[in-house]
């Protein structure tokens, strides 16, 4: 099993379509078992998944098992909840935790915990290791991709200390390109915090069983998209000049910050994983048929030219995903 979180600093740069796409077709084209946990308290992945009913009921119950439902116990002091109950969304082809708005409730219990954990306390670290635990009992499956909110606060830290890697969707503007520094800063920061935690840990039996108490996460590539294209007279698609300048800039920054500083070791790789331009009417399209994108059909509205378009997303898609699987074996 390999944990991966779709992770920009940067808000709206299209990470729930991204990591739903992705998954659904590394589930329904090429078999693999995958499992989505939206640890998103804006669940974007959960609302792109179930529809409007669906959802409405899904949070007027109680007793709908939710991400909040794994770290409520620990907030009682009752340790780690020993149950982990996901749904299956059949179009998609993938298991979902289902998202909950009250993590956001919970933010404050794993910054504070995460402080007296650097301190010693074996309890504040246990906390912080919470989907690192959660993890342990995902054997199962290929992949679990983390949907996760644009902050680098305290629920994105425990996220990226439970994970394997982390890809980075990019938009083509400024923000996306300052939003890479300030991820490399604070993985750094967080890697030298754990070390010195687990070096002052009283208690070593504190924390869960079977998990990596190193901060081992990789960067595995990164996507561009949204941006306008036109064709390059060779049957490709390129960058209009408005996007070209900022996207010539991606490349450098990313490899000054992700790899050269976080895991020079790797140079080789090709962390591109794909570009993605504007697909247009296929985004509202997909989100309205609860679908995705390379799976649309005539029963979705979709008609003439859009049919290329859901083509050129299929190809898109299993690019994305062939270099995706083709990076984390290289990594390791």
């Amino acid at each position: 099993m390999k944990s991966i979180a779709i992770f920009n600093n940067k808000g709206g740069v299209g990470k729930t379509t991204l990591l739903c796409n992705l998954a659904a077709f590394l589930a329904l084209e090429k078999g693999r078992k995958v499992l989505v946990i939206d640890a998103d308290p804006q669940c974007n992945a959960t609302q792109l998944t179930f529809n409007d009913i669906e959802t409405e009921n899904l949070y007027e119950r109680s007793d709908v098992f939710t991400i909040y439902s794994v770290i409520h116990p620990l907030s009682l002091g009752k340790g780690y909840n020993e149950q982990v109950s996901t749904r299956n969304r059949k179009d998609f082809g993938f298991d979902i935790l289902i998202g909950d708005p009250r993590l956001s409730l919970k933010e404050d219990l794993l910054a504070r915990d995460w402080s007296s954990g650097l301190g010693g306390d074996g309890r504040g670290l246990r906390t912080s290791y919470l989907f690192s635990e959660l993890l342990t009992r995902c054997a199962e499956y290929d992949y679990v991709f983390f949907d996760v909110g644009p902050s680098l606060g305290s629920i994105n830290r425990s996220v990226l200390l439970a994970c394997d890697y982390f890809v980075s969707p990019m938009t083509i503007d400024i923000f996306s390109l300052k939003a890479v520094e300030n991820i490399r800063i604070s993985i750094e920061t967080w890697k030298k915090q754990l070390s010195t935690a687990l070096e002052n840990l009283q208690d070593k039996d504190a924390l869960p069983d079977g998990i990596s108490q190193e901060m081992g996460i990789r960067f595995a590539g990164y996507v561009t998209q949204q941006y306008k294209a036109r064709t390059d007279g060779i049957g490709g698609l390129v960058a209009v000049k408005a996007y070209e300048r900022i996207m010539k800039k991606v490349a450098p920054i990313i490899k000054t910050n992700f790899v050269d500083k976080l895991q020079p070791e790797n140079s080789k790789v090709r962390y591109q994983l794909g570009t993605i331009p504007n697909l247009y009417s296929l985004i509202p399209m997909a989100q309205f048929a609860r679908r995705p994108i390379f799976a649309l059909r005539s029963s979705d509205g979709v008609r003439g030219a859009h049919f290329s378009k859901v083509k050129e997303s299929y190809e898109l898609f299993e690019d994305i995903s062939d270099r995706f699987e083709a990076n984390l074996k290289s990594l390791g």
